[in-house]
């Protein structure tokens, strides 16, 4: 069975307070799980990795072995395909994770989406960020 991951993450200040959420569906488009972090002081790249290694660990733990990521990141998601180099020194750890786990899985296709179509994991995402910052 394929899932379906929206990921998200932001920053506040970019660099500053930061978050990611993440929205785990089936096929259908029912809720699985979600889930979400908060990172401390970030930037919004690397809060976005964050979330699709959430993603790619829940996907991981839980048995799943084909994986549909949509995030609104365009240069996460072009990254992962291969379109894009790393060259954000910050950014390589975090994506080298990303291709490590993701050779454990069958099949992940990254999909970019329009923000609008991912309100469920930017609410999360700021969540984590809202709940960080009351906790400080």
């Amino acid at each position: 069975m394929t899932i379906v991951a929206y990921i998200d993450g932001g920053a506040r200040g970019n660099p500053g307070p930061a978050g990611y959420g993440v929205r785990i569906e089936d096929e259908n488009g029912t809720l699985v799980n979600e889930f979400n972090g908060f990172l401390g002081t970030s930037t919004n790249n690397v809060a976005e990795y964050n979330g699709l290694l959430a993603a790619l660990r829940y996907a991981q733990q839980h048995g799943y072995r084909a994986v549909r990521i949509k995030s609104d990141s365009e240069l996460l998601v072009k990254q992962m395909r291969g379109e894009y180099r790393v060259k954000n020194a910050g950014l390589l750890p975090l994506y080298q994770q990303a291709r490590t786990i993701a050779q454990t899985l069958d099949r992940i296709v990254y999909e970019h989406v329009r923000r609008e179509h991912n309100k469920d994991a930017d609410r999360l995402a700021n969540l984590a960020m809202d709940e960080g910052m009351k906790a400080r």
